[in-house]
């Protein structure tokens, strides 16, 4: 057999050991060697084998330690998972790297080959590690052989010494420092400021020995026309010239351009120079802005194309590191050392524009110079590698170590172009600083849907948008803790109305106005505060996609809520809200930032448990899905179906629900990735975990507070029951004796339209049961439109009932409230007056009158209908009226007012906050005014009802004045007219309830249909 390598060799010997092992064959001759000699060959070069899953290897390496943990084997599994780390983190021959495939590939042999690792003992043995040993061989010596060396005119000169230069740098200033990265310097600047340089004094050789020193340290490429720097002959490191020469070879009018040879260290340096924000080089150049590559610039080892390529690269990288710089120094003032956001710091003084930067910028800013401070110090590593020139540092392995900082760098030029430099510079600050939490916020869920790959990217962006959110968050906190929206730059999605004071009655709904950003911030949109309470204002927000905040929209509701309350508390004198050790509580008191970091760090922390908290939680869960399960079950049964699969399923989908409901509400949760990363799913958990729950509490407390203080100190409760008792006439005895009095004075003829009486009779009737409401009530009369009183049931228009609501009762119980209270009002007072009419008639009236008029004309007896049949028929007339009456009368006080109120109150009880108490009494209102007929689309209903009342006064008025005031005609139109309202109504009334979109009309249909049957 033709061998082609010494491995093949080798592999051939070890094969029939490998065959004689197994086969007990020696003989390498026999026929049965032979064939299993060339079926193992035939497997070795032809056959596919599977790579080690490595997911598989973890997972059995990690399934021992649990199996050995389990078996109290503390020490072999402290060692099995150490050994099998270094193990994996150890180079191997010929590998690079470390985890690979060939790791895992030992390891997966190991573990097949392994035989119950629990069941044996082990102990590890000490391991001693091989000392290198020191190469005494002179390379120096050795690759100096054969060549000329010259050294130089003064021979005598001393080595150069690193430690002697750092003494020499130390005791006395250079004239330029080597390094770009602490200071702002470069050679061509350097050149131009030689008559300003320090003088060094030398005390080594003769006196040009400073002119020998800085000819052989560095090479002034930055000259034109520098000399050339001397270097190796060999074809790698001319491969400029020889492209060179061959495109003039190849190309007859190539013509060759004189250029500036530079080497690749010193190319290093520039690069180092660039992403530090130096911005006078030489190699790279700034021109308005935008970072380029001088087209001069050669290396000897690279050709002009490659090189530039690779430079434009850098190029791009070093302008966006350029405008993030210059962003940092527009907004901290060209400081040097910026202060964290929120102190008062000089560099505020120093400031080019009259309006300094607002504090979410700030706040931004402070957080790109912490992460460029890191930058930079990596920087400084990598200049410190090639001034100890312990290795090779190219560019490329200067490239590679950067990479994960570039592409950071990278996205944070993303979010700054998007966040920041976008946004037109005439934009309000709101919008500004909405804008950049917006864009942040979309950037962590953005790069988080790549998964793994961008872990570090997003736990960069996670840390940003926790400094940059900073100052939003502690403007939430002072307002809602202490009352005081405290927003002097105006960056804060609420504003203060300064035009309307705390004492005022339209401070809950005109005091703040909530600014809300389109998805272009082309535009600013001011709504009226959502806290106002109107259905109105939630439809017109809701309809329109208006980003806000991102992260503030779940909670926006609760901040309005619990800052406005506590700032009418702060103005409320009242006894919850004195607490003389109020101030040494607000110092131990943790802010709202301070609180939503500490939540966020115990978080993280959680997914570094112990394997033991790890199982002790996999045994509760599998309790609770044994539990979910039965009440799954007892349920199913109820429903006649016998299914434990179909209650496992169940089961299993309610306990993920409810382990998705702990997360929300801060409950325990294991991270599956590293503690430094958050997730897109995490994070939105983190905020409703580690945000939300402080703002909901302080938010409970708050609107608790109020509402208490409101029920307790200032007779809430007390004032609406007030309204229901006169306006809806609730307090019967003392509103009957008001109204009776004015329709006394109808019924005499008399005028009662005059504001004097009105209120005497007001207070005389209020004052002797209620005296604590007869200074709040009074009457007024509205000038009406003659023309709208044509009717004897208008009369009563333009009677007003006014209540006098005190601050802050009046919030809840405002001017337009008691329009609507009047509405009601007078509505009743017409059925009232309608019912009073009839309930005053006396039969004596009718038959004494039909008594005198028989025994004065007894001629007309004959020719007419008999007066006992005029009298049955008005006492017919009067009963059907007094039913319809009485009917309308029933429905609505009991089934409108007395439920709709039991509901009311009910409601209120249970109000957690006052914007909710507010809508609660809109609520109300709103349903009482359409139950009792008096909304727009129902008119046509109102005005047959008006009809009929009208006929009731028309009726009770001819009663009274007796026959021969009136024609007997008069009898059949009454009754042809409510007969043909009555019909009217039956039949909508009926319609609407089968329909069923009027429930509440159903008793009143049916009354009045059974009434319209006796007819």
């Amino acid at each position: 057999m033709a061998h082609w390598s010494r491995f093949e060799k080798e592999l051939e010997l070890e094969t029939k050991r490998l065959i004689s092992h197994f086969t007990a064959i020696q003989d390498e001759e026999d026929q049965n060697f032979q064939t299993a000699l060339k079926f193992t060959w035939s497997n070795f070069k032809f056959h596919r084998f599977l790579e080690a899953n490595r997911h598989n290897v973890q997972r059995s390496i990690i399934g021992i330690h649990e199996k050995l943990m389990v078996h109290s084997d503390l020490s072999k599994a402290e060692s099995w998972t150490r050994l099998t780390e270094e193990f994996l983190t150890s180079p191997l021959p010929n590998t690079d790297g470390t985890k690979t495939d060939i790791h895992y590939g030992i390891l997966a042999l190991l573990l097949h080959l392994s035989d119950s690792p629990s069941n044996t003992n082990y102990c590890e043995r000490p391991r001693l590690k091989e000392t290198e040993k020191e190469d005494t061989f002179d390379w120096a010596k050795y690759l100096m052989e054969g060549e000329d060396f010259d050294p130089g005119p003064f021979p005598d000169t001393p080595e150069w010494s690193e430690e002697e230069s750092e003494e020499e740098d130390s005791q006395q200033p250079l004239s330029r420092e080597d390094s770009g990265i602490q200071v702002d310097r470069t050679p061509q600047e350097d050149h131009e400021q030689n008559d300003k340089t320090v003088q060094v004094t030398w005390t080594v050789g003769e006196p040009d020995s400073r002119a020998w020193l800085e000819q052989h340290i560095v090479t002034s490429y930055w000259v034109p026309n520098s000399p050339r720097f001397p270097h190796s002959l060999h074809l790698h490191s001319n491969l400029y010239n020889v492209w060179d020469q061959h495109l003039y070879n190849t190309g007859p009018l190539y013509l060759p351009e004189e250029k500036s040879f530079v080497t690749e260290t010193q190319v290093i340096r520039e690069t180092l120079w660039l992403f530090s924000g130096v911005k006078k080089l030489f190699i790279f150049q700034h021109n308005d802005g935008k970072v380029t590559v001088r087209n001069d610039v050669v290396v000897t080892h690279l050709t002009n194309n490659c090189l530039h390529s690779v430079l434009e690269h850098i190029a791009a990288y070093g302008q966006a590191v350029s405008r993030l710089q210059k962003f940092i120094d527009e907004v901290t003032g060209h400081s040097a050392e910026p202060c964290p956001p929120g102190l008062n710091s000089s560099s505020s003084s120093s400031k080019k524009s009259s309006e300094p930067p607002f504090r979410t910028y700030q706040a931004f800013v402070w957080a790109l110079y912490k992460y460029f401070t890191s930058f930079k110090e990596e920087l400084n590593a990598i200049e410190k590698d090639i001034i100890a020139k312990d290795e090779t540092v190219t560019l490329s392995s200067v490239l590679e170590r950067l990479s994960p900082h570039l592409a950071q760098i990278t996205m944070l030029h993303r979010v700054f172009c998007t966040g920041v430099a976008e946004v037109p510079p005439e934009t309000p600050n709101v919008l500004r600083a909405s804008h950049l939490l917006n864009t942040l916020y979309k950037a962590i869920i953005e790069y988080d849907s790549v998964g793994e790959a961008s872990e570090q990217s997003v736990a960069l962006l996670f840390s940003l948008w926790v400094e940059t959110v900073r100052p939003y968050l502690e403007i939430v906190d002072e307002w809602i803790v202490h009352g005081h929206l405290f927003d002097p730059a105006k960056e804060f999605i609420i504003q203060r109305n300064k035009d309307v004071p705390v004492n005022h009655r339209d401070f809950w709904y005109a005091t703040y106005t909530l600014y809300s950003v389109s998805e272009t911030v082309e535009s600013e949109e001011r709504l009226s505060d959502a806290a106002s309470g109107s259905s109105g204002g939630e439809q017109a927000s809701s309809s329109r996609q208006h980003t806000m905040v991102s992260f503030l929209k779940p909670v926006l509701k609760q901040i309005i809520m619990a800052g406005k309350s506590m700032q009418l508390l702060k103005n409320l004198d009242c006894k919850e809200t004195e607490q003389p050790d109020g101030s040494s509580r607000d110092a131990e008191r943790k802010s709202l930032y301070t609180l939503f970091l500490e939540s966020v760090q115990t978080r993280l922390r959680r997914g570094e448990e112990s394997p033991t908290n790890t199982v002790t939680e996999q045994q509760a869960t599998k309790k609770s899905l044994i539990k979910m399960q039965s009440i799954v079950a007892r349920h199913l049964e109820l429903d006649d179906i016998h299914d434990p699969l179909l209650a496992i399923n169940f089961a299993r989908l309610y306990l993920e629900q409810n382990d998705f409901h702990e997360k929300f509400s801060g409950g325990s949760v294991i991270l599956d990735r590293s503690s430094e990363s958050v997730t897109c799913q995490t994070f939105e958990l983190t905020l409703r975990s580690c945000l939300y729950p402080h703002i909901e509490r302080r938010y409970i407390e708050c609107c608790g507070n109020l509402m208490r203080t409101l029920k307790k100190d200032y007779r809430l409760l007390g004032y609406l029951q007030a309204m229901r008792n006169y306006f809806l006439l609730e307090a019967g005895d003392t509103m009957y004796d008001f109204y009776t009095a004015i329709f006394d004075k109808v019924l005499e003829k008399e005028s009662w339209q005059q504001l004097a009486f009105l209120n005497v009779q007001l207070q005389e009737s209020v004052g002797q049961r209620h005296p604590e409401d007869s200074h709040r009530l009074s009457i007024f009369l509205e000038t009406i439109d003659p023309a709208r009183k044509k009717q004897p049931v208008n009369n009563l228009d333009g009677l007003t009932l006014s209540y006098k609501v005190p601050w802050p009762v009046d919030i809840v119980i405002s001017s337009e409230c008691q329009k609507i209270y009047n509405q009601v009002f007078l509505l009743l007072l017409q059925i009232k007056w309608a019912k009073y009419s009839l309930d005053t008639l006396r039969f004596s009236d009718l038959t004494v009158a039909a008594k005198r008029k028989e025994g004065g004309q007894p001629e007309e007896n004959t020719a007419k209908e008999p007066i006992n049949q005029q009298i049955h028929r008005m006492f017919l007339l009067r009963v059907k009226l007094m039913h319809f009456v009485n009917s309308l009368h029933n429905y609505i006080m009991t089934r409108i007012l007395h439920s709709t109120g039991l509901e009311f109150q009910h409601q209120v009880q249970e109000a957690k906050d006052l914007d909710q108490l507010i809508k609660i009494h809109y609520r109300y209102l709103s349903t009482i005014h359409d139950r009792c007929l008096l909304r727009e689309k129902v008119s046509f209903v109102k005005e047959a009802i008006m009809k009929v009342l009208n006929l009731v006064l028309i009726f009770s008025d001819r009663w009274q004045a007796g026959f021969g005031a009136w024609k007997i005609e008069s009898i059949d139109k009454m009754e042809s007219d409510f007969k043909n309202c009555h019909m009217f109504l039956v039949t909508i009334l009926n319609k609407a309830v089968c329909r069923g979109s009027f429930p509440h009309l159903e008793s009143l249909a049916m009354s009045l249909m059974a009434g319209f049957e006796q007819c």
